[in-house]
């Protein structure tokens, strides 16, 4: 048998497609890590101005003509809406312009990310130096001391990402990658309802009281945490049932090389160039992300978009799991044999 014979033989046509797959995926997992990450700078940040009325446009334009378009300056009418705005979310920050004196007021989030309330605390302190003036900085939602950046909410919801998907391949690859029929499609269904439930309670327990590193409601992050875990277990098989084996590298594209980025865990969404900021918040990392922060951080608010996102992932996940299993009839067991001669009842016998 001749070398090639040899490698036809160790390396089948599927094996060969599979492994130029796995080469893809890895390309563009680096492809898309370093682009969306290499070179984080704020732009278009939504910001808050609050200034007495004769200079407000002119700061809110001096703002907005910075180089490089890093904030979204848009009027406020005082400190109070400037501080309710950035809890509901609504902006990132706010300065807050004092009149009567030299020092202004520059309002920040750390709990929605430490290095985006940096960043826009050294744009203004360069800002007010050129007109003489300093700024004090004051976080209204700051990041717990044990959460450090605040990183915690993304890996809390990366770990529930990483649990839904590789579930969902064990359910999926458990009996040889069979297709699954309606039966074995809706226990798929439920034991990873099941799990989703025992993943977002333990990975909620782990991250508030056994390692005090997000505070919020316990049962909140629980409940969230099974909605990640469920959506992403669940959109896996519906991939799976599409596509065969090479679903999970579907979900693997989906929810890790594309999801995961441009999540604005390592760096918040305004950070990130235009095209992981477009995609992030329709992705299971970005959507659980936001609404983790939110419950730690801002009392819960803004997390009915992030939640339907999620909702949608799940709803269209179990929907096409269970629809595709109707393509495939239930296995029955083989039909017994037929009697012999030997056996059959008033047959002859054996002596």
């Amino acid at each position: 048998m001749t070398f090639v014979d040899e490698v036809k033989n160790a390396v089948t046509t599927r094996a060969a497609l599979l492994v130029i797959g796995v080469l893809g995926l890895q390309l563009l997992f680096i492809a898309s890590y370093v682009g969306a990450l290499h070179k984080p700078k704020p732009t278009d940040v939504p910001f808050g101005v609050v200034a007495p009325q004769q200079m407000s446009q002119q700061l809110v334009t001096q703002l907005d003509d910075l180089p490089g378009g890093p904030l979204d300056p848009r009027t406020v009418t005082d400190a109070a809406q400037a501080r309710e705005q950035i809890l509901n979310r609504d902006i990132d920050g706010a300065l807050i312009v004092d009149p009567a004196g030299r020092t202004d007021t520059l309002l920040v989030a750390s709990g929605g990310g430490t290095v985006l309330a940096s960043s826009l605390e050294k744009i203004l302190t360069e800002v007010e130096a050129t007109q003489r003036r300093a700024v004090r900085t004051v976080d209204v939602a700051p990041a717990s001391p044990e959460d450090f950046d605040g990183l915690s909410s993304f890996y809390l919801v990366v770990g529930w990402c990483v649990g839904g998907y590789l579930c969902a391949s064990i359910l999926a690859i458990s009996a040889g990658t069979k297709p699954a029929n309606r039966q074995r499609a809706a226990i798929r269904t439920g034991v990873m309802a099941l799990y989703s439930i025992a993943g977002g309670i333990g990975g909620a327990v782990i991250i508030g009281p056994i390692l005090g590193a997000l505070p919020g409601s316990l049962w909140g992050l629980s409940g969230l945490g099974a909605l990640v875990v469920f959506s992403v277990g669940m959109i896996t098989l519906a991939l799976e049932a599409l596509t065969g084996i090479v679903g999970i590298g579907l979900a693997v594209l989906i929810i890790v090389i594309a999801g995961n980025p441009s999540a604005g865990g390592a760096f918040p969404l305004p950070m990130l160039p235009d095209f992981w900021r477009a995609i992030g918040p329709a992705l299971p990392p970005g959507a659980g992300t936001w609404v983790a922060r939110s419950i730690a951080y801002f009392k819960g608010n803004a997390v009915t978009g992030p939640l339907l996102v999620l909702s949608a992932w799940a709803v269209v996940g179990t929907a096409g799991t269970l629809l595709l299993s109707l393509r495939h009839r239930p296995e029955t067991d083989p039909p017994a044999p037929a009697p012999s001669a030997a056996t059959a009842p008033g047959g002859p016998t054996l002596t």
